[in-house]
Order: structure tokens, then C-alpha cells, then sequence
């Protein structure tokens, strides 16, 4: 029966062009506007790690002064870490695996002659980091252990940065001069941009910035004084230079445990809790605030990476496709409302309540079905309007194939929903007042 309510439906909805494609197009425009901003907003408070966010988890100590401090400025001070509080979580040993980081700007004298110096941005993470983020190895593999400890000159480069230096060639092994020291290049990596780039969503260009261009140890970059690129808060007085900094209560490091489990979290807060309290009994810490962790979802939403302008946004737009949905809803009322004597002679013949309800309401799933392809061609022209405003809105106004199936289902159940009333109404007509009518 569904074939049959389908031809008949396309049918009547070529008897009047006209009309059909004004509901087509209002519903499209409807669902464009929201699957746009809703894309947008789905891309923006993804999940960037999946397969792990429940297990890697941001440290929070407040090592800011007395002065001033009350309850309800919990949580407000800088989350980033000292170096102090850095060093000691690496050597502590809590969780499976630890790693800290901070951004770095390096010039770049290439090897190739033909190529001018250049400024690249990257981190200086340690080699955990690899492991924990999953990052992929495009050639070559993290540096060791002992490249940690020693502080050695080695780095890693993005596949972008490799093949601008080397050409599309294995450039492991070979040397690169970086801030005027040598590196040697220990592995290159696949094209890796987690969206958003929630291990640096503090400093650089933000959680939608450009690709890391290198990754240098940690260590290597305190040993060589490679200032860092970024915020940086500092609670009373320090002493001038890199060791002042170093010594100092100045917050500016980023940090990150993993655990085996999610539910490991609790001997993470436990170690976290007796950490700050060995601290507080050597004068440090001096607020007493909460100690937090922070899971890579909690952590994206402390940072507000999606702002109240962009949640505003969809639900602007939501609110522009129920007034198309009204719109919408109108046309059918004016459309099915012209055939009640063709339903009056349908009912008089046998048909049922149901079947005309069927009948009617898969003719607005037509309407659906069209407008959703329609509104997808439109939702497409629209993110790529936006991406042209700038790099950042470029990364995340795309489609995903999630997107893609919400944008059908969303067009499809918006004309259901449309045509509910409209197909009711068709329901009510009375065979023998349009029979005598005729």
C-alpha cells in the first residue's frame, strides 16, 4: 500500500508545481539554517578522543596568594600549573601515564638552500604524550626515555613541516636547525588535528587552531630556556630570569594524567588531595581551595570552548525552522483543504479514516524527502559561506556523516510534523455533504 500512497501523493503534488515547491523550499530553508549552526555546534562540543576521555584527566591546584581569596572565587584562578607542581607530578608516578607541555614559537633555518628562514609553532611535550593522545607516526616512532631525561635535541615533525624541509622523503635521522641548536629528526608525523585541540586549548590559536609544526622533549626546551608561547599568571613577587621562573609560583605549564580506568579517577583525586596537603605543610598553597580534575569533556566545558553566543545561534535557528514549519503547515491546510471532495468520494467508496490519514501523511513525507535535499545542497553552500570567513570557522563548518543522516531525519520528521494537523483535518471530511455538494 505504501507504493500506492507514494504514486498517489506525487501525483497530486505535481498537479500544482507551484505550490509544492514553495513548501519544498521553506521547509529547506528551515532545515539549512538549523543543520548549519547545529553542524557547527556538534563539530565545536565533540568528543575529540573518544576512545580514552574518560581516563585522561587535567590537574587543578590553586597556588594563588591569600589575599583577596574567598569561596567564591573557586575555581577562577589560572588552571595551568607551575613548573614546581609540573616536576613533581612527573616524578610521582600517579596514574598509567603522565605528560606536560607548553607552546613554543621556533625559527627555522630549512636545510634545503632554496628555502628562507621561516617561524613554525609547536610544544614541547614529554614522551607520554604520544601514547596517551594516540598521536600517529607517519615515519620514525617518539624518542626514548633516555632523550627525556637528558634533555636531548631531537624532535618530532608534522608531515606538512617534514616534506616544506626534506621533500616528500623519509626525513628520519637527518638534522634540522631549530632556535640555533641542531635537532635530530626522530619521527614525522600523519596528519593529526583533533577537533577541538583539547591539549592546548589554553595559549596558541585556541581549540581550533592550525596542526602542531613540531614537538621537541620537554626537557630539552627548560635546558635550552625556550620561552614559551602562551599565558602565563604569576602570584607575588619572582626573581628576574629562567631559573626566577622556574622557582617561582608563575602559572604556565599544561598538564595531564592518564589512568588504566575511568574508574581510577578516585585514587587520582585521593593522590591529588595528600599531594597539595605535603605542599601546604611546606608553605605552598596557601588558599586551601578545592583540589579538581578535570575529564577531557569537563575540561573542554571549564574552558567554555562552546560559548553562549554559539548555543544563542542554534537556538535561533531551531526557532527559524518552526516558524517555516508553521508556514509549512499552512500551505498543506490551503492544499488538502481544495481535495475534500476527492476524500468525500474516497470515503463514500470504502476507504477508511486510516488509509486517507496514510494516504495524506505520506505525501508530506515526500514534501520531506525533498526538502531534505534540497536543505542539505543549502546547508552545504552555507557552511562553506562561512568557512571562507576564517581558518578557525574553515575547520569546523563541515559535515560529518552524523550530520549528514540528522539532516534527512530532520527534514523528514519536520514535514510529518507539518503535515500532522493538515492530514487530520482531511480526516474529518463528512462523504455525504461533498456528495450532495457535487
Amino acid at each position: 500500500m505504501f507504493h500506492y500512497y507514494l504514486r498517489l501523493g506525487m501525483r497530486s503534488l505535481r498537479r500544482n508545481p507551484a505550490l509544492t515547491a514553495l513548501m519544498v523550499l521553506i521547509l529547506a530553508i528551515g532545515v539549512a539554517a538549523s543543520v548549519s549552526t547545529l553542524t557547527i555546534l556538534h563539530v565545536m562540543s565533540s568528543d575529540p578522543i573518544p576512545q580514552k576521555s574518560d581516563r585522561l584527566f587535567v590537574p587543578f591546584i590553586d597556588n594563588g596568594s591569600p589575599e583577596g581569596y574567598s569561596a567564591a572565587n573557586v575555581g577562577k584562578n589560572d588552571p595551568q600549573l607551575s613548573y614546581i607542581d609540573t616536576v613533581n607530578f612527573l616524578k610521582s608516578g600517579a596514574g598509567a601515564r603522565r605528560t606536560a607541555l607548553y607552546g613554543i614559537n621556533a625559527t627555522i633555518d630549512p636545510p634545503r638552500k632554496t628555502l628562507p628562514v621561516m617561524a613554525s609553532d609547536g610544544i614541547a611535550p614529554t614522551r607520554d604524550f604520544f601514547a596517551m593522545f594516540d598521536v600517529p607516526f607517519l615515519y620514525g616512532q617518539p624518542w626514548s626515555e633516555a632523550d627525556d631525561k637528558q634533555g636531548a635535541d631531537v624532535v618530532v615533525l608534522s608531515k606538512a613541516l617534514a616534506e616544506t624541509l626534506f621533500g616528500a622523503v623519509d626525513p628520519v635521522g637527518k638534522r634540522v636547525r631549530m632556535m640555533g641548536f641542531d635537532y635530530q629528526v626522530v619521527g614525522v608525523l600523519k596528519p593529526w588535528r583533533p577537533l577541538p585541540k583539547f591539549y592546548r586549548l589554553i595559549g596558541g590559536e585556541g581549540a581550533f587552531g592550525d596542526e602542531d609544526a613540531f614537538m621537541i622533549p620537554f626537557s630539552s626546551a627548560i635546558r635550552h630556556e625556550t620561552g614559551h608561547a602562551g599565558s602565563m599568571s604569576c602570584h607575588g613577587d619572582r626573581d628576574p630570569g629562567w631559573q626566577g621562573l622556574l622557582a617561582s609560583e608563575c602559572t604556565w605549564l599544561q598538564f595531564f594524567f592518564e589512568t588504566p580506568t575511568s574508574a581510577g579517577r578516585a585514587d587520582l583525586q585521593n593522590f591529588l588531595d595528600n599531594y597539595a596537603a605535603e605542599q601546604r605543610k611546606l608553605g605552598r598553597l596557601r588558599r586551601a581551595a578545592p583540589n579538581q580534575l578535570f575529564d577531557v569533556l569537563q575540561w573542554m566545558q571549564f574552558l567554555k570552548v562552546v560559548d553562549n553566543d554559539s548555543r544563542l545561534a542554534a537556538w535561533l535557528a531551531f526557532g527559524f525552522l518552526l516558524l517555516c514549519l508553521v508556514n509549512t503547515v499552512g500551505l498543506m491546510l490551503a492544499k488538502f483543504s481544495v481535495r475534500a471532495s476527492e476524500v468525500g468520494v474516497r470515503r463514500a467508496l470504502g476507504a477508511s479514516r486510516g488509509a486517507i490519514f496514510q494516504q495524506y501523511l505520506t505525501e508530506s513525507a515526500a514534501v520531506g524527502v525533498a526538502g531534505g535535499a534540497l536543505g542539505l545542497l543549502l546547508a552545504y553552500g552555507a557552511l562553506a559561506l562561512i568557512g571562507m570567513q576564517s581558518d578557525q570557522l574553515q575547520v569546523t563548518a563541515h559535515m560529518d556523516w552524523q550530520m549528514l543522516v540528522a539532516t534527512f531525519l530532520m527534514a523528514l520528521t519536520a514535514a510529518l510534523v507539518a503535515g500532522l494537523l493538515p492530514t487530520w483535518r482531511a480526516c474529518q471530511v463528512t462523504p455525504a455533504l461533498h456528495l450532495k455538494s457535487q
